[in-house]
């Protein structure tokens, strides 16, 4: 789970422009109109190109969010970066292709099959003949057992943090030669192509100790085109090498530095010349795009000199029109900082010449959850109020089209287009229907208009209050900060007629000032002001109350993505009568204080698709149980909404092992999942990749696994006949 990058900040509109026209975005064939699966809606972004134009040698410098504190994809603390350094020094059985689909990977598997199913379920793995550890000792059965062993979740001495499948085998040995491994399972298990991916050797799983120890910093024994050299925390980057013993195709590149660069640093990294691939926001990629572009050898260049110049008689100006000389000197110090600021960006668009921008769409999409534990959205009828407001397709399109991205709302909490098990079931919820929506409210007792009573507060709670709620209100949190239509609600006040800009007593619910029956104090509207809202758009109430939603959002660097949602959010719901009461939180603490702990009812964050949903989605979708503490276990669940009927068609699907037959199981899951309105996705998270302009077969990977071997700078040859100012060619990368 994640919250999203980034979002588009205002820029001139003839940039916006310039940059939704120009990066242009592959699109796959795929099945026919037939196939409620689709296609994708992007394919990958990578400069394909065929090995022969790729020059031998060379690093790769690939910006990455961590270093990660273990190398061990099984722990609960692996992370993104964990999972990308086991992609390349590790075994896989199988790989994602770029429709977002399990395949076999043939370096590693000859073939795999289920050659039984009764009495029970047997998988044969016959290994490629070829394929050894970095200590030249065989891939094999023994392999494979430690690492059931290990993740069985029977000893509860390995440090495990997922055994599902797993779970599920009741033995593994050797097959009728040393190449074949027999898998038995006590149960079946549709997903058995999710397993031994990545395969970690007997000597990282054969114990306890070494499981939860022996390849957190270190991987002794490697089986990929690449092995780890180092993890330096120091100096925050993993150096993975080229491997003498992968049997493969030979790979390219020297060696690979995943280098933790934040997000809001990347471009200066990629300026000075220390990255040549990283994972970008829009604003960034908008940069990267200007950058590129042809430049005017009319438009004179205004230098150091010049800039001097101009200050000094500034200053002079100043001092013979009054103004004291100290003032004159600030004057002069705020152009002297404004003109070092402009020749540093100028010399990092100059450096971002050589670069291109890569995009695609993730393999995750971003939902709107609603938290079913209590409040108003325990009632389902609350909830699907709540998804009946919203045009996701409004909500899609704002934040992809400015991307030139497709923009087609996401149908599916299980799959993304293209997927085998995608189905756009949001049809069992209903289309956007405001008149719907707010009939929803009323039959669940909730009146547009309707009395609210004053809350009594004390001076000293008052206080506190207002200290605690001044960062939002810094912010413009509450209702979003978007401009409104200029209509006068009833029971509302904007600001607009206040010397302050605030309304007495509102925390811009926009319910604060509602006395008995409805209406404000002073409820006549000054002349010329706009007539009165119809009351469906009025505030809702219930018992006294008003329906006010705690909206929680991430702040700080890569969240203005989702504050503009949420601001769209807002303004939506406030249409059926729903306020917003939004907070902005610190990034670190959004999920595991937040998100987690149910203390929300509205937040934005993003799940990824993966190509096992009857595994991997179901606890996310789960019904919660109580624990033997008396605490509620909601596994991934944190909306807290979930049926025992989505429970059942799950557990039919991972026994089912007929795939026509899963995918009608999963997508009727699905279905029931819209129904109960606990989650409501909304677009494909947007993938934008900063990449030097002759490095090939990298950026921007959609659904499919990268290919590192294939990874590498474009031989001279292979590249324009001109040439690109700040290009390295792979010479010059081979000297780093």
């Amino acid at each position: 789970m994640s919250h999203d990058g980034i979002g588009p900040r205002a820029v001139l509109r003839s940039v916006a422009f310039l940059t939704a026209g120009m990066l242009t975005v592959p699109v796959l064939a795929g099945c026919g109109s037939d196939d409620p699966a689709g296609k994708p809606l992007a394919g990958p972004d990578v400069a394909r190109a065929d090995r022969s134009d790729v020059a031998d040698g060379g690093t790769l410098r690939w910006a990455v969010d961590t270093v990660p504190d273990t190398l061990n994809t099984f722990q609960a603390d692996a992370d993104g970066t964990t999972s990308r350094i086991a992609e390349a020094v590790l075994p896989s059985m199988y790989r994602t292709d770029e429709r977002g689909r399990a395949v076999r990977n043939a370096d590693y598997l000859a073939s795999a099959e289920v050659v039984d199913t009764e009495p029970k379920q047997v998988v044969v793995y016959r290994l490629a003949q070829q394929a050894v550890w970095s200590d030249g000792r065989e891939i094999g059965a023994a392999d494979f057992a430690a690492q059931w062993r290990a993740l069985s979740g029977k000893d509860t001495a390995y440090w495990t943090a997922r055994n599902a499948g797993y779970d599920r085998i009741e033995k593994v040995e050797r097959g009728k030669n040393d190449l074949e491994v027999k898998v038995t399972f006590s149960r079946p298990y549709a997903d058995w192509k999710s397993l031994f991916t990545p395969l970690y050797p007997k000597e990282v799983m054969g114990t306890p100790d070494s499981f939860n120890d022996g390849a957190r910093k270190k991987l002794k024994v490697t089986a990929g085109p690449f092995t780890v050299e180092k993890v330096d925390s120091k100096e925050d980057e993993v150096v993975l090498a080229r491997s003498p013993r992968w049997w493969g195709s030979p790979p390219k590149l020297q060696k690979i530095v995943l280098r933790a660069v934040p997000h809001d640093k990347r471009v200066a990294a990629l300026s000075d010349g220390t990255l040549d691939l990283a994972a970008i926001d829009p604003e960034a990629a908008r940069r990267v795009t200007v950058a590129a572009l042809p430049q005017d050898g009319n438009t004179p260049l205004m230098g150091p000199e010049a800039d001097r110049s101009a200050a000094d008689a500034l200053r002079s100006w100043a001092v013979a029109n009054g103004t004291d000389e100290d003032a004159a000197d600030e004057e002069v110090s705020a152009r002297e900082k404004l003109r070092k600021k402009a020749e540093k960006y100028a010399r990092q668009q100059k450096a971002l010449s050589g670069f291109e921008v890569r995009k695609s769409l993730e393999p995750a999409f971003t939902q709107l959850a609603l938290n079913g534990a209590e409040g108003p959205l325990a009632d389902e009828r609350v909830r699907r109020a709540v998804a009946r407001a919203l045009d996701r397709e409004d909500l899609a399109a704002s934040v992809l089209k400015p991307l030139g991205l497709p923009s087609e709302p996401v149908g599916s909490h299980l799959a993304l287009s293209g997927q085998a098990a995608y189905a756009d079931n949001s049809g069992a919820l209903g289309k956007q229907d405001a008149k719907e929506a707010r009939a929803l409210l009323a039959d669940a007792g909730w009146v547009p208009g309707g009395p609210v009573k004053e809350e009594k507060k004390d001076e000293k709670k008052d206080e506190g209050e207002k200290a605690a709620g001044s960062e939002a209100d810094k912010d413009g949190d509450s209702e979003g900060s978007g401009d409104d239509d200029g209509t006068y609600i009833v029971g509302e006040d904007d600001g607009k007629n206040h010397g302050d800009g605030k309304a007495p007593h509102d925390s811009g619910t926009g319910t604060g000032r509602l006395t008995q029956g409805g209406a404000p104090a002073g409820a006549y509207a000054p002349k010329g002001t706009a007539a009165p809202a119809r009351a469906d758009t009025a505030p809702a109430a219930k018992d006294g109350k008003a329906l006010v939603l705690r909206f929680v959002l991430p702040s700080g660097p890569g969240s203005e993505t989702l504050a503009g949602v949420a601001d769209r959010i807002s303004k939506m719901l406030r249409k059926i009568g729903i306020r917003t009461d939004v907070s902005k939180v610190d990034n670190d603490s959004y999920f595991k204080d937040h998100i987690a702990s149910g203390a929300f009812d509205l937040a934005l964050y993003s799940w990824p698709a993966t190509a096992f949903p009857a595994t991997d989605a179901r606890p996310v979708h789960a019904k919660p149980v109580p624990a033997a503490d008396g605490s509620l276990n909601v596994e991934q669940n944190w909306t807290r909404v979930g049926t025992d009927q989505v429970d059942q068609l799950f557990d039919q699907a991972v026994a089912t092992l007929d795939d026509a037959e899963r995918r009608d199981l999963i997508r009727k899951a699905d279905s029931r999942i819209w129904a109960a309105a606990g989650s409501i996705p909304l677009y494909q998270r947007p993938e934008l990749v900063a990449a030097r302009e002759n490095l090939a077969n990298a950026g921007a990977f959609g659904f499919g696994t990268p290919v590192y071997e294939d990874m590498g700078f474009l031989k001279k040859s292979a590249q324009g006949p001109a040439g690109t100012p700040g290009t390295k060619s792979a010479e010059e990368s081979a000297e780093d």
